[in-house]
């Protein structure tokens, strides 16, 4: 895929009114899911419930891509054509993970860092051989009294650089998703501090590996205050009323007498 051809799948997978589909749900995750509904997963069941997705009458009237399991991606429909090119003759686009996962980050308590790096090269050669013309990468970030670090945004921003460059040299467009985590009881300008940091690295450290930024796609985290920030803080602000027990009751601080002459 040419520079050209990145750019044009970049802007067909933001098509105005068109949304991208995650379907790439890991065999675990999708085993609740069905058990939720007392069904078994089983790689048939899990392949039927796809291609069900992947073969809805008019679905590309608002889907511009799907994102796959690697499962899924070397799967083929009830009549024999592999899911990627079902959802290709449709004309939806068909995505790959390729991130296998978070980890902790060693010598950074509390921080995670997204693997998936050894031997990336050869596996997006395979993926897009077998369809695939995108990717998608997630890094977690939390937000606490002293994270992300410093240390922790870079370690990230550096392997969602390398998966991107890496992505594009094989002619799939990467989609970045540094995600800044809502979990806790932080206030939105927390998040948007954190986040601001975090994508300013993330693309310090993209160009420094050469990715282009019309051949790829940026997948951002909301600002939002954390998920057990109360609800009464958004009316309390900017100061809560000594009675309110929420986080962001503070005592106010009166101003040291001052003496006259």
């Amino acid at each position: 895929m040419t520079a050209d051809e990145l750019a044009a799948t970049a802007t067909a997978l933001v098509a105005p009114g068109k949304g991208i589909l995650a379907a790439d749900e890991s065999s675990g995750t999708i085993a609740k899911r069905f058990d939720s509904i007392q069904v078994e997963s089983t790689e048939e069941r899990r392949r039927a419930y796809r291609e069900l997705l992947f073969t809805t009458a008019g679905a590309a009237e608002f889907i511009s891509g799907v994102i796959l399991y690697e499962e899924t991606l070397g799967q083929r429909a009830a009549d024999g054509t592999p899911l990627p090119e079902t959802l290709s003759r449709q004309g939806i686009i068909p995505g790959i993970k390729v991130d296998s996962g978070t980890t902790a980050l060693a010598g950074f308590e509390g921080e995670k860092v997204t693997e998936g790096l050894d031997g990336l090269d050869g596996r997006l050669a395979g993926y897009r051989d077998q369809g695939a013309r995108f990717t998608k990468w997630r890094a977690v970030l939390a937000i606490g009294e002293q994270l992300p670090t410093p240390g922790c945004i870079r370690a990230n921003a550096e392997a969602l650089a390398r998966f991107a460059a890496s992505s594009q040299q094989a002619g799939l467009v990467p989609i970045v998703e540094p995600e800044v985590l809502m979990d806790g009881d932080h206030t939105i300008e927390r998040c948007d501090r954190a986040t601001r940091d975090t994508l300013a690295e993330v693309f310090a450290a993209l160009r420094r590996h050469r990715v282009r930024f019309d051949g790829m796609l940026l997948k951002p985290n909301m600002v939002l205050s954390g998920s057990d920030w109360p609800a009464c803080a958004t009316t309390c602000r900017p100061r809560c009323p000594a009675s309110c027990s929420c986080p962001a009751a503070r005592p106010t601080r009166r101003p040291p007498p001052t003496s006259t002459p």
